[in-house]
């Protein structure tokens, strides 16, 4: 039965691109329909349903602009996990990780490979859910950035577990071996962080934080 979703090599077949593609759309549906209810107990209106997937939009499209990618999967993009954390920021942790699980089987269809369930569920749909957790700092000081700090972290708490249970024997032989035990934090934390860096940076930007802010209080207008 496995074989008939995966192939030799990790990759989908067509059956298994169809299955998750379907998976996706329902999912998507789940997290823009059922999901979190605004702070006034609302559930979410047409107008904030459309910015949710206006930023789950941009947060795929710049999943595609790597400005660094890795060898073994993982890359450096153009702030793509900030705009699935902006969901939670704006609407909540519920609506953040519905969002985020749903990013995370589109991110699955974008460059897949399987090793096994739990694999998949490591490497993309718990990592990228957890990009929501963000939104339970949204009503304090400094929310954003103390959310999305809190989100990426834990994105690569998700890749490290699957990083020790699948992917130690893609240790380059040149890694120095005292520090082998630490191969798939140093690998997954090295270009999260490395994202992170510039998020903050950007976040930092007067203007920027201003224009964040205008954004998230149209968003729950």
């Amino acid at each position: 039965m496995f074989n008939l979703f995966v192939n030799a090599e990790g990759g989908l077949t067509t059956a298994g691109y169809t299955v998750t593609i379907i998976l996706a759309v329902l999912a998507l549906i789940l997290a823009l329909v059922l999901a979190g209810k605004s702070t006034e107990k609302r559930k979410l209106s047409t107008k904030q349903l459309v910015f949710c997937a206006m930023a789950l939009a941009l947060g795929f499209a710049t999943s595609y602009i790597k400005l660094f990618p890795l060898p073994f999967g993982g890359s450096v993009t153009a702030f793509s996990m900030l705009f699935i954390v902006l969901i939670g920021y704006w609407y909540g942790p519920k609506t953040g990780i519905l969002v985020g699980f749903a990013y995370g089987i589109m991110q699955f269809l974008q460059e897949p490979y399987v090793l096994s369930f739990f694999q998949v569920c490591c490497d993309y749909l718990l990592a990228f859910a957890a990009l929501g957790l963000g939104g339970f700092f949204r009503n304090s000081k400094h929310g954003l950035i103390k959310g999305y700090l809190a989100a990426i972290i834990t994105r690569g708490a998700f890749h490290t577990l699957g990083g020790y249970l699948y992917w130690m024997d893609y240790m380059p032989e040149e890694f120095p071996k005292a520090l082998s035990f630490l191969y798939p934090v140093i690998y997954n934390y090295s270009y999260i962080l490395a994202e992170a860096a510039l998020t903050l940076i950007l976040l930092s930007i007067p203007a920027v934080k201003k224009a964040m802010e205008q954004v998230r209080r149209s968003a729950l207008s």
